[in-house]
């Protein structure tokens, strides 16, 4: 069964109608739609598969703390590395939902390290992704891990700088043309 990671900004609070056109067609292929438990683009996703009541949904978390279950969905619970919080706690979830699933669906805001961070983890990792820029309202796909240069150049100059200090990502600086 095809595996597909969804997530995004937690700036991201609706689904797009470009986006959930995506969404749909995962639907009618019976695709497993892996997807986090946090606020924002998480829940936006959640709530449109549950308006669907499409039931292919494994919702994952960190163990024992479940922010959203939207749809009641079974749950993966990924235990927290020892000592990490925040980004380093949160970001366990995301790269066990990349190592399960084939395919990405990141929907960024130009501004998430967390998304970006997905797609780095998919595309290392040579599964593709597709990324909705929001501020753009445009699909860029990602199909290895150089071409992620081309997603961050559609962010804000500072933001994208921030992202490739803190993701160490410096070795794509020069793929980025704003």
């Amino acid at each position: 069964m095809t595996k597909v990671f969804i997530a995004g900004s937690r700036q991201i609070t609706r689904l797009p109608a470009e986006v959930k056109t995506r969404v749909d067609a995962m639907i009618d292929k019976g695709f497993q739609i892996l997807v986090g438990d946090a606020n924002g683009a998480d829940e936006a996703v959640q709530s449109y598969l549950a308006e669907k009541a499409y039931p292919n949904v494994v919702v994952h978390c960190m163990e024992r703390h479940c922010r959203n279950n939207v749809g009641q969905w079974p749950t993966h619970e990924v235990p927290g590395p020892k000592g990490a919080r925040g980004f380093d706690f949160y970001s366990a979830k995301d790269r066990v939902m990349a190592d399960a699933a084939e395919y990405g669906l990141m929907l960024w805001d130009g501004k998430s390290k967390g998304t970006i961070n997905n797609v780095v983890n998919l595309s290392r990792d040579r599964k593709p992704v597709v990324v909705y820029v929001a501020p753009k309202k445009q699909f860029l796909t990602v199909k290895a891990f150089n071409d992620l240069g081309r997603v961050l150049a559609q962010g804000d100059t500072e933001d994208v700088e921030r992202l490739v200090s803190a993701l160490h990502l410096e070795n794509l600086q020069h793929r980025i043309a704003g």
